[in-house]
């Protein structure tokens, strides 16, 4: 089932997500699978929970589509559930990101290559593991959005107030995207 994408200005994406037990959610393999549908019809390469309306410390990323960069990301997929960035090492450098929830802005945007982390996966397997390169940037970036954070929080005063108008115009649903979205600030009947 594809989920609507909440759109910048919704409060859910500024919320700090709350972590999840396995007995509250029996279908959490049902859910990862969702989002997964959600994210490929939208195609991205990583999405959170918030950014379907449900603050839960959950994202997906399937970066294989940088195998050509970096041939380990081939069939790299994975669900992250209550994930905790212990480390982020190295100099950070920038990449031009984009986000489902702020369709048509892409930023360069500055974050270190290498991270550490503990999560679950959906069957309540736990990890800590070490990622770099393209899959530490994505992991960064859907982390963001379970600590109520958005890639746009990272851009320069004068670069935010560059795109003020284009993120109102979002959270009012004035965007053409080709995926369904909730716009918090749309006007009824429109």
């Amino acid at each position: 089932m594809k989920f609507p994408i909440i759109a910048y200005g919704d409060p859910v994406l500024r919320r700090k997500a709350t972590a999840i037990e396995p007995d509250e959610y029996p279908h959490i393999k049902e859910l990862v699978e969702n989002l997964y549908e959600t994210m490929y019809g939208a195609h991205g390469v990583g999405l959170a929970a918030p950014q379907v309306g449900l603050s839960m410390r959950l994202f997906v990323v399937d970066v294989s589509s940088f195998e050509d960069k970096e041939p380990e990301l081939k069939d790299f997929k994975k669900a992250f559930i209550n994930a905790n960035i212990l480390e982020e090492t190295g100099e950070e450098w920038a990449f031009n990101e984009g986000c489902l929830s702020i369709p048509d802005i892409r930023e360069d945007v500055y974050r270190k290559p290498t991270i550490k982390i503990s999560y679950y996966d959906e069957n309540w397997k736990h990890y800590e593991e070490t990622f770099s390169g393209m899959a530490a940037r994505v992991i960064q970036h859907e982390y963001d959005h379970i600590e109520g954070k958005l890639f746009t929080d990272k851009l320069s005063p004068l670069r935010k107030r560059l795109l003020e108008k284009k993120l109102t115009d979002i959270s009012k649903g004035i965007v053409d995207v080709e995926y369904r979205m909730k716009f918090p600030a749309a006007k009824k009947g429109r």
